[in-house]
């Protein structure tokens, strides 16, 4: 039987998750800086503002406990994507854009020294990411990114034909694979909670149970009390909709994920993933999936995309048919693994703006800043942004604070019912051009996926 919901696997079955919750907000109070969201951006932020700015007052407030959102429910992928790595290439030139990459590469050897250095024990292996090809045309688009990436300074990646991408993970139809040894598989849950703890061990100040309903220069407003800063971060990723004025600032995305019972060794000597990197496809609908520590799979991809009016879902529960599809794509790549049990399902939303770029942006003048638009990739990218953030707030001009991607300005998503149908046909679109060029087995991305890439601001 499948558990469906309880927020995530990673909170089922991580005994650290069921502590009593940090005390929320009783009154008015004053800070140097506060921070809106108890996720890996707020948490990485507090903890690098307090380590390089000890007598700064730093206060985090959660709406409902440290990591219920995206950093508690994610895949586990540590590693070096950014979202909007391109455009800003196109819009500052390509060693911008260069630098950007290169900071982030950076970054996940950042967050595995940080863990090593906190005590944190996060299920952390360092295998890479292999992303895959299965059709013809995902193997073009394959060839395309993994010459892209070698321009971005990925010099290390190498470049798999059917045979060789056997050898890594036996997946079936495998027709090529690109690998980039700049990713690691983690325990999101577990990494988050050491986080909270190194936080407060520096002195940040943490109530959980407080949501903030307004944010003004100078001042986050909950319902138990104003906290007054000089700095107010709003660090809400998906959950950005839900603060006053930002309904369509960034789209919350789902994504889903299940997770297996765990596999005995024989079948992971059959399926040749013996050094657990991240796997990854190419499709327009994409796949997500790692080998956990306790040796099962756990894999991800679009569900329903978008709810109506930019809701959330209600503690991680997925729609039935999402939970089958994920089923059946899982089989399909493994179908070895036919039958084999599902144990747990669950779903999280993740921040897409509108032209798809993750950013850093901090106003001197009002003191209000924020980072994120992640498009799920945000477990790197968002210790990336709280350095940055935490630069921009000290007043410092750093090599962070030069990136691209600081003060890049978006506008706002369409209004609804525009915005539901407009996500949903983009998707119907993008599953249509996967069955298409399945097949087909047509050598090029099909027409449909372009012009749904064009229309959506991917590219």
């Amino acid at each position: 039987m499948t558990i469906n919901g309880g927020i995530s696997f990673w909170y089922a079955t991580d005994t650290t998750a069921h502590q009593p919750p940090r005390a929320p907000l009783t009154t008015d109070a004053t800070a140097d800086v506060v921070i809106v969201g108890g996720g890996y951006t707020g948490l990485w932020t507090a903890y690098y503002l307090k380590r390089t700015a000890p007598d700064l007052r730093v206060t985090v407030l959660e709406q409902k406990f440290c990591g219920y959102g995206a950093s508690g429910r994610n895949g586990g992928w540590l590693y070096n994507g950014i979202a909007g790595r391109d455009r800003y290439a196109e819009l500052h030139g390509h060693e911008a854009a260069l630098r950007l990459q290169h900071a982030m590469n950076d970054t996940v050897t950042e967050i595995i020294d940080v863990a090593a250095e906190e005590g944190i024990d996060a299920d952390i292996h360092r295998g890479g990411v292999l992303e895959v090809a299965r059709t013809p045309a995902q193997l073009s688009r394959l060839k395309a990114f993994h010459t892209a990436e070698l321009s971005f300074g990925e010099t290390d990646r190498a470049l798999y034909d059917a045979t060789e991408t056997r050898n890594r993970i036996d997946i079936a139809d495998a027709v090529g694979s690109s690998w980039t040894p700049h990713g690691a598989r983690i325990h999101p849950l577990r990494l988050l909670r050491g986080l909270a703890a190194a936080c407060e061990r520096l002195g940040v100040v943490i109530h959980e149970s407080t949501p903030v309903t307004e944010l003004a220069p100078r001042r986050a407003v909950t319902p138990y009390g104003t906290v007054r800063a000089p700095y107010v971060l709003r660090c809400t990723e998906g959950f950005t909709a839900a603060l006053k004025g930002h309904k369509r600032t960034w789209l919350p995305m789902n994504s889903s994920m299940i997770v297996t019972a765990p596999l005995p060794p024989s079948v992971w000597s059959q399926l040749n993933w013996n050094d657990a990197p991240l796997l990854g496809d190419m499709a327009h609908a994409y796949m997500y999936a790692q080998r956990t520590a306790d040796d099962r799979i756990a894999i991800g991809g679009r569900g329903v995309p978008y709810r109506f009016g930019s809701r959330t879902d209600n503690d991680g529960r997925t729609q039935p048919t999402t939970v089958n599809a994920l089923r059946d794509l899982l089989f399909t790549f493994f179908p070895l693994l036919t039958g084999t049990e599902i144990t747990h399902a669950w779903s999280g939303v993740l921040g897409v703006p509108r032209d798809w770029c993750a950013t850093v942006t901090l106003d001197a003048t009002t003191g209000l800043g924020w980072a994120g638009g992640y498009v799920g990739s945000g477990v790197a990218t968002a210790n990336l942004a709280a350095r940055t953030l935490r630069d921009l707030v000290l007043g410092q001009s750093t090599p962070l604070t030069a990136l691209p991607w600081v003060h890049h300005r978006v506008r706002r998503w369409e209004p609804e019912p525009f915005r539901w149908l407009g996500v949903h046909a983009l998707y119907a679109a993008y599953r249509e051009a996967d069955r298409r060029e399945t097949t087909t087995h047509t050598p090029t991305t099909t027409p449909l996926a372009r012009l749904a890439n064009r229309i959506s601001g991917r590219s």
